[in-house]
């Protein structure tokens, strides 16, 4: 997650994580195209044994500093703990998923739901739509998930 804007990254779902899973969302993470951590200076994480020293190592190749929050003190990083609160408690805890392509389906629609539509208190109450809003227009109900998670705004002509 990061910090300022709250926008949210998530790596592909795999069920049994280990060192090699991790190494490639180093990769992906650093990726010097479209990387979520282009341009930034820090990554906070908690101290699992997956993060390993390969992992460290492609951080820091690309000027990635590895900060490692202390044993068991979720205070410390409380923006993603509330992700992940709200997304269980908004999404995932009304579901049934029987495969991995439907957890990455959920999440990629939460995610939509979370950066455009989402009003997020902390942050002035500011949405970042994704399309022109065009204030003639009626306001009309922005459905995902079935109806699951609705939103209501101004849509583009």
């Amino acid at each position: 997650m990061e910090l300022f804007t709250r926008r949210i990254f998530f790596a592909p779902v795999k069920p049994q994580l280990d060192g090699d899973y991790m190494i490639q969302v180093a990769r992906i993470l650093t990726d010097y195209d479209d990387g979520f951590l282009e341009s930034k200076k820090f990554l906070i994480h908690d101290r699992d044994p997956l993060y390993t020293n390969d992992f460290h190592s492609i951080l820091e190749a690309c000027g990635v500093e590895s900060v490692k929050l202390p044993v068991r003190s979720p205070d410390l990083n409380p923006y993603a703990e509330r992700f992940v609160k709200s997304v269980k408690s908004e999404c995932l805890d009304y579901m049934i998923l029987s495969s991995i392509d439907q957890l990455e389906y959920v999440l990629q629609q939460y995610c939509k739901y979370y950066h455009h539509e989402r009003i997020h208190q902390s942050l002035g109450r500011i949405i970042q739509p994704m399309h022109k809003i065009n204030e003639s227009v009626e306001i009309a109900c922005v459905e995902r998930l079935g109806g699951l998670l609705k939103s209501y705004h101004r849509l583009a002509a």
